[in-house]
């Protein structure tokens, strides 16, 4: 995690989100390719999904859209299609560390059938509890993947339970 989600990467990152600014995207996608590489890359990049609901709502999927340039930098395979967010989960923002673990507990699944590689990145834009990325991961080590590095763009900072 390059970055500590506060001003004015906050702004930044919540118009993207929430206002639909994709070139605020790509500033952010800009200043983090800017910070240097992971070690022992992956091979490939799994944005965490949103459900296809949120998606038609928002038009975009923010964490896909910082994963695209990321990817390509490195040359690593952008899969946004194994995993899947199969139910919708409400918005984390105003729920404490302990209802977000319980809103995203088996929200995820994979796509059956994929050959999975040993090592992948997960990408996601903002890790505050680490909830989402846990449970992510737990569903990845579960289909198979050895290695699950968490890519995010920023962490937020102490929170509050």
């Amino acid at each position: 995690m390059p970055f500590r989600y506060a001003w004015p990467l906050d702004r930044l990152e919540s118009r993207f989100k929430f206002s639909a600014n994709l070139a605020c995207g790509r500033v952010l996608s800009s200043l983090w390719l800017r910070e240097p590489p992971p070690a022992g890359l992956p091979a490939w990049v799994v944005p965490v999904p949103l459900h296809v609901g949120r998606l038609r709502e928002r038009g975009y999927n923010q964490a896909r859209e910082l994963a695209r340039p990321l990817a390509k930098h490195f040359g690593l395979t952008l899969r946004f299609d194994v995993l899947l967010r199969q139910h919708p989960t409400v918005a984390q923002t105003e729920l404490g560390a302990v209802a977000r673990r319980r809103n995203v507990r088996g929200a995820f699944v994979t796509r059956e059938r994929i050959a999975w590689p040993a090592h992948v990145a997960l990408l996601d834009d903002v890790m505050t509890t680490g909830a989402t990325l846990m449970e992510c991961s737990r569903i990845l080590k579960r289909a198979g993947v050895q290695r699950v590095d968490v890519w995010a763009l920023a962490r937020a900072p102490a929170f509050k339970v």
